[in-house]
Order: structure tokens, then C-alpha cells, then sequence
């Protein structure tokens, strides 16, 4: 009876089991999809002078090579939105300047803040870098990020 028992048992175990694997594992209906590649929001601009939302503190970002911490870079930023919309960039701060350190901690791993870290082309890819950051966490009211103060400080 034993003999018996056992494969039977082995095989409703298995079919189960592949049953539960098909159903976690089946891809997400197309309505999903086409949700998560919907365009994102678009804001009509009412040609209203922009507001200027200044980040609370300033962002400190640290210069590491080989030989340990060589330098200390301070910035100050301030965000340009739409008319309107500066306590959106408020409300959503600490997650932005977590993207914002992200971005600027990558920056200065690839060698941005290396050398002459102010010419125009590394400038220009870490402002274009903040501002796709800033609109994926604030939203397209976002039209510029600006970098009102930076230093290096060599440790």
C-alpha cells in the first residue's frame, strides 16, 4: 500500500507546486504595462515668472581616491519651478536630496570634482544629471537646477 502511496502523494506535491510557480511567475496583464509606460504628467506652463525653491542645507559631498579622502565639496541649489508648485518641491525634499547626494556621490566617483572640476562641460552634465533627478522625484513642474555656491576643500 506504501508503494503505492508515495508516488502518488510525490506527484500531487509536484503538480502543486508548478501550479503555485505558473501563477506567481505569469507575467503582468497588459493593462499594468501600459500603465507603467504611460507618459509621465505634463504641466501647462502659464508663462507666470518661475519660482526659485532653495534646498534647506547645503550638500557636502566627499572626494575619495585611493589614498583615502582628499577633499570636501560644498554646494548650495536651488530649484526653478513653475509658478505655484515651490511647496511641492518642500514637501518632497528629503527624498530629492537623497537623489541628489546619489547623484552627486557618482559625480565625484567618476572624477567630476577632480581637477578643474568648474569647466563648463562637467558643469553642464552635473546640472543636466540633478534636473533629470529632480523631475523623476518633484515632476516636470521642475524647469532648472541651479548651483548658487560650490567650494572644494582640500582635508
Amino acid at each position: 500500500m506504501f508503494k503505492l502511496l508515495l508516488p502518488i502523494v510525490l506527484m500531487l506535491t509536484g503538480t502543486g507546486v508548478g501550479v503555485g510557480a505558473a501563477i506567481l511567475l505569469q507575467p503582468a496583464p497588459a493593462g499594468d504595462e501600459a500603465a507603467a509606460s504611460a507618459p509621465p504628467e505634463v504641466v501647462a506652463d502659464t508663462g507666470a515668472a518661475p519660482e526659485f525653491a532653495r534646498m534647506n542645507n547645503q550638500f557636502v559631498v566627499p572626494v575619495v581616491s585611493d589614498n583615502g579622502m582628499e577633499a570636501l565639496v560644498v554646494m548650495a541649489i536651488s530649484l526653478e519651478v513653475m509658478a505655484g508648485h515651490t511647496s511641492k518641491v518642500h514637501s518632497r525634499e528629503p527624498k530629492l536630496r537623497d537623489a541628489f547626494l546619489r547623484v552627486l556621490f557618482d559625480h565625484a566617483n567618476i572624477g567630476g570634482f577632480d581637477g578643474a572640476f568648474t569647466r563648463a562641460e562637467n558643469m553642464n552634465a552635473l546640472r543636466r544629471a540633478l534636473v533629470d533627478t529632480a523631475r523623476s522625484v518633484v515632476g516636470p513642474e521642475i524647469r532648472d537646477v541651479l548651483i548658487l555656491d560650490i567650494a572644494r576643500q582640500r582635508t
